[in-house]
């Protein structure tokens, strides 16, 4: 049996509700793709029967894995080049003269997905910024998915996904070949770590940040939710710390917490010191 106009819409409100992602109307044959296995596991004959599971025994973990699924979680290595080049080029030089005396860095990939983001920037620091190998640097990534914390944390890619961004010469320092798949080494594991967080609901427990990387993930938030997640981040960056979002992505229609800064070709946001 086929789901309904209102089933659909049931589970666009559920997902909204769970992870702020809010999903068009013309994308609902992915629910038929991506909940089928959720739907099998939880004894449901079809999507139908799923649904009306879900509205009656309201299971939190029912209510959950419906979001994970439905999360966007297309990354790659170095995913769009020119944030990567800023890094390189502006902000990480900026914050390594600052942070000199501290030795010490902290990073959030905010919607790590499988972990490239997080692995690409601590590829880009140990190829470019080998002054800094003693420091104590840790980039945190977070995700809602539990499946791709787990992947990260793993830090095994196939071949199709290591050849999407990754550059042959970094695959060989930086990757270990075993059998069909990739393995990160242990050098550039080492610097990351990875753990739940909802970006729509409190923050758990997180360092004071020098670096924010939010991409790519605010085009699916509605206003109310942009700004929320705004002040959360405000509230965990260093006053001099930076803040990048996605190409299409900007700051100024949800918050005036943060100003832009343009440097190589690209731009980030800067904290806005408090009013006295």
């Amino acid at each position: 049996m086929t789901c309904s106009d209102s089933d659909y819409a049931y589970l666009r409100a559920l997902v909204l509700e769970q992870s702020a992602n809010r999903i068009d109307p013309s994308r609902n044959s992915l629910f038929d793709a991506r909940l089928k296995p959720i739907a099998q596991k939880a004894g449901a004959a079809n999507l139908k029967d799923f649904v009306s599971l879900l509205k009656v025994d309201r299971a939190p973990h029912l209510h959950r894995a419906v979001a994970e699924a439905m999360t966007i979680n297309e990354t790659s290595f170095f995913r769009d080049l020119k944030p990567f080049e800023m890094l390189r080029e502006t902000i990480l030089p900026r914050l390594i003269e600052r942070r000199r005396e501290q030795r010490r860095l902290r990073i959030w990939s905010a919607a790590s997905s499988t972990g490239q983001e997080a692995y690409s920037v601590a590829m880009l620091i140990a190829e470019h910024f080998p002054a800094i190998a003693r420091w104590d640097v840790k980039i945190i990534g977070t995700d809602i998915s539990q499946y791709v914390l787990e992947y990260a944390r793993r830090g095994r890619y196939r071949r199709l996904e290591v050849n999407r961004g990754l550059p042959a010469r970094m695959l060989l320092k930086y990757l270990v070949r075993d059998g069909e798949e990739w393995e990160i080494s242990e050098r550039i594991r080492s610097m990351c770590e990875f753990q739940y967080a909802n970006l729509c609901e409190p923050l758990p427990k997180l360092p004071v940040f020098d670096l924010v990387m939010l991409r790519n993930v605010l085009l699916y938030f509605p206003q109310q939710d942009r700004s929320y997640l705004f002040k959360g981040v405000y509230q965990l960056m260093a006053p001099d710390g930076c803040l990048v979002l996605g190409n299409a992505e900007q700051a100024e229609d949800s918050s005036d917490q943060f100003e832009v800064e343009f440097a190589s070709s690209s731009y980030c946001y800067r904290p806005v010191p408090p009013l006295d």
